[in-house]
């Protein structure tokens, strides 16, 4: 059975094409797709503990996504991680007065932040300061506080 140039040609575009929906698929799931907003504004918050929290972490509020992890940095200082959300323009109307936690989403362990509004009538905007802040559960930490009780008979 002979292959024809039309056969080819087609069985490659479909090849191609396959690769093409490949590489969207895994940069949609490792969160590298998304381009920077330009239409947004930056808050940051101070954590004791960011935990797995990474660059381009999901920013929530009420499980809407409204923004991303921009950075996460070392106070010199205070030994805190500073981090910095970019969050989209629409959301302009979160109050100052929020709080902002680090959970970890399903089974896979993905972190990310989720924002708690608060009752102020002032809103956050351009380089706010989160000041309520809830780090995150290192898990091992806990399994070493439960084992060390029951080391103890408690």
């Amino acid at each position: 059975m002979q292959h024809s140039k039309t056969q080819d040609t087609l069985v490659g575009l479909f090849v191609a094409i396959g690769i093409a929906a490949l590489f969207y698929m895994a940069l949609q799931i490792s969160n590298l797709g998304s381009y920077s907003n330009s239409d947004s504004f930056t808050v940051s918050a101070r954590f004791q503990n960011s935990g797995g929290l990474k660059v381009k972490s999901p920013v929530s509020v009420a499980g809407v996504k409204v923004g991303r992890v921009s950075s996460i940095t070392l106070d010199k200082e205070s030994h805190e991680a500073i981090v910095e959300m970019q969050i989209d323009a629409r959301y302009d109307n979160l109050p100052d007065d929020s709080s902002a936690s680090i959970y970890t989403a399903g089974l896979l362990g993905e972190q990310y932040i989720s924002l708690d509004p608060g009752a102020s009538d002032d809103y956050l905007k351009n380089k706010s300061k989160i000041d309520i802040t809830s780090s995150a559960i290192v898990l091992e930490e806990m399994i070493g506080k439960f084992m060390m009780n029951k080391a103890e008979g408690k």
